[in-house]
């Protein structure tokens, strides 16, 4: 960026972001001071901001952070951010320090209750901009582009080392493709945001949005015209037009909040309160960055990396690289020594048995035409047993031929003498088992490996490379394209270039184990690991081959009757509000209830002027009006009939009849198993219309029968035992009610009392 010390150059800093970025920037060697506080978080931050003021010369300068709790959106959206894990604990203790630093170099921290920081951002910017500011947004988050105008700038910190990025209205259009800036809310609210867990139209993405927007203008224009559609696109625009307005409405930055005014002397850049920052710095214990801030000698610290990625210069010699570096991802398959084979014929099939069977472990991954391996067909095997080494063997789609050649590789899959590593190799496993193949022998899983030592993390292998090996992999989607209608299979592309591939994936995955021993050795989990999750592998693969068999016809049945529920508690609702309306249309179902039938309100409304007609206020309501109630039982038939009586018949497999769900051993940082594509941990026991959904599930044969389990106060017993108290191991050893048995201990009364 070109300096111009006339200019009045403000800089707004979107601080969670910039926090988390800095965070995870050191997340493979945290910075851990003697006291044992992870100050990753606080250097990075720290650094940034140094790095920031010493590069761009701003003359203003603000921090803006989200508040604590809920904002407006939530209001309006109860599933609004509803995907985003909890923060961690080591950037929940950073903040209080970062906000004391930024305090200490006298800059304004920023706050609004009920809104977030781009909201704030953006009133801040638009305000600046008319005092004759040049305003710069430092933020990775895409929503921000909407706010750009002529001299409103969006200043993405650089990723991976490749640089700052500055966008303006030009590089925004551009990035975009669209026509005017403010086309990028309509963007959103076509597409909708995963990130934030917004919506959107469902079956559009971002080119269609574009060329809908190039025609249409607006999310608005788009729903008026959607007679000119054709076929499932106008269905979908007509069916979820309201979706549609709601998720413009969540991805629009307000720019009017009460009490938010731009304040040119309170962010003007002068003189640190050093005494401050040098007594933070101590207990931190910053040595370098005290010494390059306080005694402004400008020499960086030579040991760490700013937010950026960008690697600070060392003063004299160069330091040792640390062994795994999340923020030098300098290495791929093009500058990379490596030798990768295609096994195409028989013999160089059995010349790679041969090695195989020689060595004590191999990596071994599958490709497939897809992600459910109940389902998919095998395209091909990947092996490696050396770093830098894979074996490509592929299969043709035939399913007899391609399970010939499969078995071709029994013998050393089912060797229980050699090991099997992988990335998620329940997956693998259960491929090969459609494939009359039951791997066997000690198992080594990267993924649930990296879930123990690193559970609030993201376990795929191209985060895992990066993060571990600096090597940033080949992407799946430049072999076969993004996802959406036009994205290919494996089997469509030309095996030379899924054989580079696939023998990567082996190859890093091979060259990951080590460091994932290593891990688990200084955490102390490597019994968990071999003793509890390895044998899970296994009896889960055996789980989801099995499935379970669904009463289809059953639940068709059912569905008719809950089709015909639903219509006249449809038609009870608008016999009892004296009109007809969108029942599933937050927007129509508040003004019927709090307009015209004058239900009392007792909440704000939300940021857009509309009622929150969520089950949550709707319960509290309940009682003071049956049409509430209505609407209540309406909603619940509606979600058991979408949700479960109609998707379930589509998810029986047609090769087996039987449902295959996929458990995931490594999702929630507790621990605990989930379950998707279905998720059968979730289906309804609290009412006699979700029971009945129960009654659908059926066993194999006549010659087997459904067996329920669950742990009796499993909790309870834990803490019995780790507790040693002898009052609840007697309850338990008694076989009493252990609440029972406390309640008579506390109150001193007789138990049948």
């Amino acid at each position: 960026m070109s300096e111009n010390t006339d200019s009045k150059k403000l800089f707004l800093l979107d601080g969670f972001a910039l926090i988390f970025r800095a965070h995870f920037a050191f997340i493979s060697r945290p910075m851990i001071n003697s006291k044992g506080v992870n100050t990753s978080a606080i250097y990075g931050f720290v650094n940034t901001l140094w790095e920031l003021i010493r590069k761009e010369n701003p003359t203003h300068l603000a921090l803006v952070l989200d508040p604590p709790g809920p904002t407006f959106r939530k209001e309006v959206f109860t599933e609004y951010k509803a995907n985003r894990d909890s923060t961690p604990e080591d950037i929940v203790t950073a903040i209080p320090y970062i906000k004391e630093i930024v305090k200490a170099f006298n800059l304004p921290i920023i706050v609004k209750d009920n809104y977030e920081a781009d909201d704030v951002i953006g009133c801040l910017a638009k305000k600046a901009e008319k005092e004759g500011f040049q305003v710069f947004m430092m933020t990775p988050d895409k929503d921000y582009a909407q706010l750009v105008s002529e001299n409103i700038f969006m200043y993405k910190p650089s990723r991976k080392g490749n640089g700052v990025e500055i966008l303006g209205v030009p590089e925004v259009l551009e990035s975009w493709k669209i026509d005017r800036v403010e086309q990028v809310i309509d963007m959103l609210g076509l597409c909708g945001d995963s990130v934030d867990n917004i919506p959107g139209i469902p079956g559009i993405g971002p080119k269609t949005a574009q060329k809908l927007l190039a025609k249409y203008g607006s999310v608005e224009g788009l729903i008026e015209n959607a007679h000119e559609l054709k076929g499932k696109q106008k269905e979908r625009v007509i069916e979820f037009a309201e979706q549609g307005l709601l998720s413009k409405k969540l991805a629009t930055i307000v720019l009017d909040i009460p009490d938010v005014e731009f304040s040119e002397e309170d962010c003007l850049i002068g003189a640190m309160n050093k005494p401050k920052l040098k007594e933070l710095f101590t207990e931190l214990e910053f040595r370098s960055i005290s010494k390059k801030i306080l005694g402004d000698d400008g020499h960086p610290d030579p040991s760490q990396t700013d937010l950026f990625g960008n690697p600070i210069a060392k003063k004299t010699s160069k330091p040792k690289k640390p062994s795994f570096d999340a923020t030098l991802v300098d290495k791929n398959i093009e500058n990379t020594p490596h030798t990768y084979f295609l096994m195409d014929t028989p013999e160089k099939r059995a010349e790679l048995i041969g090695k195989l069977e020689k060595v004590a472990s191999f990596c071994f991954d599958t490709e497939t035409t897809g992600i459910d391996p109940n389902e998919a067909e095998l395209v091909g095997i990947a092996f490696s047993m050396w770093k830098g080494e894979g074996y490509y063997v592929p299969v043709p789609a035939d399913y007899e031929e391609a399970k010939a050649i499969a078995q071709e590789f029994k013998g050393v899959l089912e060797s229980q003498h050699i090991e099997k590593v992988g990335q998620n190799l329940k997956y693998d496993i259960l491929m090969m088992k459609w494939y009359g193949i039951e791997v066997d022998g000690p198992l080594f899983d990267t993924m649930i490996a990296h879930y123990l030592c690193e559970p609030d993390l993201r376990h795929n292998l191209n985060y895992l490379a990066e993060t571990y090996l600096g090597y940033k992999m080949v992407s799946i989607e430049t072999l076969i394209g993004k996802k959406g209608k036009n994205q290919l299979s494996m089997r469509d592309i030309a095996v030379d270039r899924v054989s580079e591939y696939a023998a990567e994936d082996a190859d890093i995955t091979l060259q990951l184990k080590p460091i994932m021993e290593k891990m688990l050795e200084e955490m102390d989990l490597m019994n968990l690991f071999n003793e509890l999750e390895i044998p899970l592998i296994k009896v889960l693969t055996n789980v989801e081959y099995n499935g379970v068999r669904v009463n289809g016809d059953f639940l068709n049945e059912y569905s008719v009757l809950l089709e015909k529920q639903i219509l006249e508690k449809e038609n009870e609702i608008y016999r009892k509000a004296g009109t007809r309306f969108n029942i599933a249309s937050p927007k129509q179902v508040g003004e019927v209830l709090f307009d015209r039938l004058k239900v009392p309100y007792r909440w704000k409304k939300t940021k857009t002027g509309q009622y929150s007609t969520n089950e949550e206020k709707l319960s509290e309501l309940a009682e003071e009006s049956e049409v509430i109630r209505d609407i209540l039982a309406f909603r619940k038939l509606a979600k058991l009939k979408s949700t479960y009586v109609d998707a379930l018949p589509r998810m029986i497999n047609p090769k087996t009849g039987r449902i295959h769900t996929s458990y995931n051993q490594a999702r929630a940082a507790t621990g605990r198993l989930s379950s998707e594509n279905p998720n059968l941990q979730n289906i309804p026991i609290r009412d006699e219309a979700g029971r009945k959904i129960r009654k659908a599930f059926i066993p194999m044969d006549e010659n087997h029968v459904l067996l329920a389990a669950d742990y009796s106060q499993i909790e309870l017993r834990i803490i019995a035992a780790l507790s040693e108290d002898e009052n609840m191991q007697e309850a338990f050893v008694k076989g009493e009610d252990i609440h029972t048995a406390t309640a008579a201990k506390v109150f001193g009364v007789a138990k049948d009392e």
